[in-house]
């Protein structure tokens, strides 16, 4: 398996999240990114069911949501991966993993993958931070530790982004890619 890094050509720092309105699997309501207001952070990963670099981080990303939710961040996750080719990253099965893990966060469908080419998303997981005002803060890695548990890291990054951005809305933590599987694009 070839690990594919985060693209960084398509959003760069400070600039603003792409608008979308996706379908939360887990309820089946519409998350609309422009409506959500009032955070002081906003993290949303392109991940899928899949991929063994996201499985391992899926309970961590969880507990991120539960900590920090409360301290104004709004935690998404996005699948843009073609359920065609892959079954087990379809609705359904998004929607059974994400109760087995007792996700607290939305867990949205990209059917036409629009969003993850709007993002420049290119692998899973690729995490994306944005401040209140939803300009990019952060993208890079969750830690050093891909395809494992977060447990087994020895960095943080993602978190500590996440802290800055919480206590003084600003992110000082160096950047690296993140890797992963790339995302299964949909043949033309």
């Amino acid at each position: 398996m070839v690990l594919t890094p985060s693209y960084y050509k398509m959003l760069q720092t400070g600039a603003i999240a792409p608008d979308f309105s996706l379908k939360n699997v887990i309820d089946g309501s519409t998350v609309n990114l422009g409506k959500i207001k009032g955070k002081k952070g906003y993290l949303i990963i392109f991940m899928c069911n899949h991929c063994p670099y996201v499985k391992p981080k899926m309970g961590f990303i969880n507990e991120l949501s539960k900590k920090y939710s409360s301290k104004g961040l709004q935690v998404i996750g996005v699948s843009s991966n073609d359920p065609a080719e892959y079954s087990e990253d379809s609705p359904e099965n998004m929607k059974k993993v994400a109760k087995e893990k007792g996700f607290s966060f939305p867990y949205l469908f990209d059917e036409t993958q629009e969003i993850a080419k709007a993002y420049g998303a290119s692998c899973t997981p690729d995490p994306f931070l944005f401040d209140a005002q939803k300009k990019l803060v952060y993208h890079g890695r969750v830690d050093d530790a891909h395809g494992k548990q977060h447990s087994e890291a020895r960095t943080n990054e993602l978190e500590e982004a996440v802290k800055e951005l919480l206590l003084a809305g600003k992110v000082t933590v160096k950047e690296e890619p993140s890797l992963g599987c790339s995302i299964k694009w949909k043949k033309a």
